[in-house]
């Protein structure tokens, strides 16, 4: 691809950075990505945030674990149901995942309280 040619095709009217996008599209792009990704379907946004904790978990991303955990708090998610999803991220990360588990219940402890 000519440089060129990349520019003309980029969504944000041609304003670059060096990797070719800028954090304004990159963040508008995740942003529609999230929303239909986490819409209600076949399940519901409660045990899709379960899942997105037990991937974040898992990747040791001490961010996604904490949007997670507060988005969970606000759908009402249970201690429950958050300690059996600690345990398949356990179950799937091993040691590693056991701490990031022990963590995260402690963050979600403290997002219920707030």
């Amino acid at each position: 691809h000519s440089e060129r040619a990349h520019t003309a095709k980029m969504p944000d009217g041609g304003r670059r950075r060096q990797n070719g996008y800028t954090r304004d599209v990159t963040r508008t792009g995740f942003g529609l990505l999230s929303q239909a990704a986490t819409q209600d379907g076949v399940l519901d946004k409660k045990t899709k945030e379960l899942i997105a904790l037990a991937l974040g978990i898992a990747s040791h991303c001490d961010g996604c674990i904490g949007f997670h955990t507060q988005a969970l708090a606000r759908l009402g998610a249970t201690q429950e149901e958050v300690v059996e999803t600690l345990s398949m991220a356990v179950y799937m990360g091993g040691g590693p995942s056991l701490m990031y588990a022990a963590e995260t219940l402690t963050a979600f402890e403290q997002a219920k309280i707030a």
